[in-house]
């Protein structure tokens, strides 16, 4: 009895390892419109990773799904909280969503990947301070796959739009920009920000519309719902794949407009990619 109640407990314990938790508590990025000293700001490479916390001991996606990576990938991890992105290369948001949503993964593939770290939640000080702090960590760890994402300097507003254009050029998303004095915090932060040469923004899957013609018995448009509650649909760049098997209810999604909006709604929104599942 005693040994069968020792395997129920176990048994319990495993599937609470794998339910889903809060969200970390995560510092948000806005938008960098030319104005402040951008030689006051840290400069980096905006990852088309997916954006992931340790808290110690494990991995948690943004939405607050435990992340299973093999022991080895993580073995001689520090134990303090590290905010960043899993990334295996520009170009790659796909093949990275998809292992980190299965379980077991393939192996070749999390040998491919990185954690790609930028931030110390639980340190303080401004970022340019725990930065320095991060990189002397990531350095004694010798972990191949942890690594700090490179910080640069720019001097003027000229020289940020040349290095976006760089970038972008190379197949980089944008650019980030962390003030140096910002300490860490919850939510969306003011000296946390990004640039890029075309406007992306996030909503919710809130249901599909049926496809009509050549998209017939698929999914003509996924119905969405922002986080100040306007709705609209978007039905340009989806693949006949994801129309067949469309992103899940729930789920975050991360499409492209021109800049422009009509009574607050996106004109001419494209689908990008997933961000969270539900």
């Amino acid at each position: 009895m005693m040994r069968l109640l020792l395997l129920l407990l176990c048994c319990l314990g495993s599937v609470l390892g794998h339910a889903h938790a809060a969200p970390p508590p995560l510092m948000l990025a806005g938008t960098w419109q030319d104005g402040p000293d951008v030689s006051l700001y840290l400069v980096s490479e905006k990852l088309d990773g997916v954006r992931a916390r340790w808290d110690g001991q494990a991995l948690w996606t943004r939405a607050g799904h435990r992340i299973a990576a093999p022991v080895w990938f993580t073995q001689g991890w520090p134990g303090q909280a590290m905010d960043g992105e899993l990334w295996m290369a520009r170009g790659q948001f796909e093949a990275t969503s998809a292992l980190i949503r299965s379980s077991p993964g393939d192996e070749a593939q999390w040998r491919r990947l990185r954690f790609m770290t930028f931030d110390l939640p639980d340190a303080a000080g401004g970022f340019a301070d725990r930065h320095a702090q991060l990189k002397r960590m990531i350095a004694a760890q010798r972990s191949p796959h942890l690594l700090a994402i490179e910080q640069q300097r720019l001097p003027d507003s000229e020289g940020l739009h040349r290095q976006l254009r760089a970038v972008v050029a190379a197949g980089a998303e944008g650019l980030m920009l962390h003030h140096q004095d910002n300490p860490y915090s919850d939510g969306r932060s003011p000296r946390l920000l990004k640039l890029k040469l075309y406007d992306d923004a996030e909503a919710r899957v809130i249901g599909y519309a049926p496809g009509k013609g050549k998209y017939s018995g698929m999914v003509g448009a996924l119905l969405m719902r922002s986080d100040s509650g306007a709705q609209f649909r978007i039905g340009s760049g989806l693949s006949d794949a994801q129309r067949i098997d469309p992103p899940a209810i729930g789920s975050q999604v991360t499409y492209r407009y021109n800049g422009l909006t009509v009574h607050g709604l996106p004109r001419f929104p494209r689908f990008l990619r997933v961000r969270d599942e539900p």
